[in-house]
């Protein structure tokens, strides 16, 4: 596939355990002009408040919002998934589901990347972060069978290892580098046009 003058569209982050720090740093380091969406998954209880919204923003120059269902995607936005909610990423907008928890697990990291590698396909960018289990590999993969582009955060450096090193194990091509390099290439990717024709 010829991929030049491809851009990306909606950058999706997952991870777990030891996430906080981990999505302080890496909102911190985003470009204040970044021309891409990008969609946070955390594992979270289903009670949480929505703290997590307040501390990213704290670090960030881009607005953070909790999405919301039908809430249209926007670039240069951060989005944070819901607690006890699945966030799909649909074309142009979220919804948000309350199917079964998938790996123990609503929001779902592998349901929010299975339904960006559905709409977006080579325009998605999947990121797999710390956590303490194997959620987010199986979406990784589906974004890279699309033609995506797939990070994950190097194991040694995580907090948690278990979740990157399946991410890494199940998709052979992804980028494995640590969290400060991966700021550093978010910030360096090409953007799609968001009236872009999605062939």
């Amino acid at each position: 596939m010829d991929r030049s003058g491809v851009g990306y569209d909606v950058v999706l982050v997952g991870t777990s355990w030891g996430g906080l720090a981990a999505l302080r740093s890496l909102v911190a380091g985003l470009p204040d002009n970044l021309c891409m969406a990008m969609v946070i998954v955390q594992h979270r209880h289903k009670d949480s408040d929505h703290l997590l919204r307040v501390l990213l923003q704290e670090r960030s120059p881009l607005a953070v919002c909790e999405v919301e269902d039908k809430m249209p995607i926007e670039h240069g936005t951060v989005y944070v998934a819901p607690p006890d909610y699945h966030t799909l990423v649909e074309p142009g907008h979220f919804s948000l589901s309350t199917d079964a928890p998938v790996r123990y697990s609503r929001p779902s990291i592998d349901v929010a990347f299975g339904s960006a590698a559905d709409s977006y396909r080579h325009r998605a960018v999947g990121v797999v972060l710390t956590g303490a289990n194997a959620d987010g590999a199986e979406g990784l993969r589906l974004i890279s069978d699309v033609g995506g582009l797939a990070l994950v955060q190097d194991p040694a450096t995580a907090e948690s290892a278990m979740m990157p090193r399946a991410a890494a194990q199940a998709v052979p091509r992804a980028r494995v580098m640590p969290l400060d390099e991966i700021v550093r290439f978010l910030g360096q990717l090409p953007a799609g046009a968001p009236e872009r024709d999605a062939s």
